[in-house]
């Protein structure tokens, strides 16, 4: 047997039975890796702090709810099945007036809040 298929998951995987298994609101949990690259479900609400990530690009895919990612000169809205990529180096800051839940794409290792760290930032690596 070939080492890619003995890797290979068992079953495929569903994001809402995933997202049920999250309490926490803000905190990261992967379900899945791509060579480098973690794949988290995430549940948000209310506003988060003014980051940035100097070394990647960070990818939103919003599910449920609307995403609005401010900047420093405007914002972004983000509807389910949309989705948008934050450039390396740029400040934003993510909200949701109401729950949102979303996909995370970015290098492992990445904290979720960047270069200002503080008590927001999420443990990386969290499976469900």
């Amino acid at each position: 047997m070939q080492a890619s298929q003995a890797q290979r998951p068992a079953q495929s995987i569903n994001f809402e039975q995933k997202l049920a298994l999250i309490a926490d609101r803000w905190q990261p949990r992967v379900v899945a890796e791509m060579n480098d690259y973690q794949f988290k479900l995430v549940r948000i609400e209310g506003e988060f702090i003014m980051h940035a990530h100097p070394d990647t690009d960070e990818t939103f895919i919003v599910l449920h709810g609307q995403l609005r990612i401010d900047f420093r000169d405007g914002h972004v809205l983000v509807n389910p099945g949309e989705m948008y990529v934050v450039p390396k180096g740029v400040e934003h800051k993510p909200y949701a007036r109401e729950e949102v839940r979303m996909l995370l794409i970015e290098p492992r290792g990445v904290a979720n809040t960047g270069d200002q760290g503080g008590e927001r930032t999420a443990p990386n690596d969290v499976w469900i």
